[in-house]
């Protein structure tokens, strides 16, 4: 795989291929969401240690934060996957929505000031 940009659905098409030729199978849907679950506490670990006030575990420092985000997005994809959800369509269509929903919203709130 070259260094060049992809889309999400580059992306959900790579992640599928990588699963029915090197994974084998998907794990199940509720697998993925406990799965999905577990890499985002990974990811709050993380972040937690490096903004936050915990400091590192010596086991911690393996972890770093793209990678951690990488875990996500994969078993995110992989969810996508196989439950038929475009997640460039999805993307999109939250971002109009929120682009909707917020034009004024942020802007004149005082307490972001």
């Amino acid at each position: 795989m070259t260094d060049k940009e992809l889309t999400l659905k580059q992306l959900q098409t790579l992640t599928d291929e990588w699963i029915k030729t090197i994974g084998v199978r998907y794990f199940n849907e509720l697998t993925n969401m406990a799965l999905l679950t577990e890499e985002v506490g990974e990811l709050a670990r993380v972040i937690a240690r490096i903004y936050g006030e915990q400091s590192f575990k010596e086991e911690d420092k393996a972890h770093s934060l793209a990678e951690e985000m990488a875990d996500v997005l994969w078993v995110l994809i992989c969810l996508a996957n196989q439950t038929g959800v475009d997640l460039t369509q999805a993307f999109m269509e939250k971002y109009e929505k929120r682009t909707k929903r917020d034009s004024l919203r942020h802007k004149n709130n005082s307490k972001l000031k």
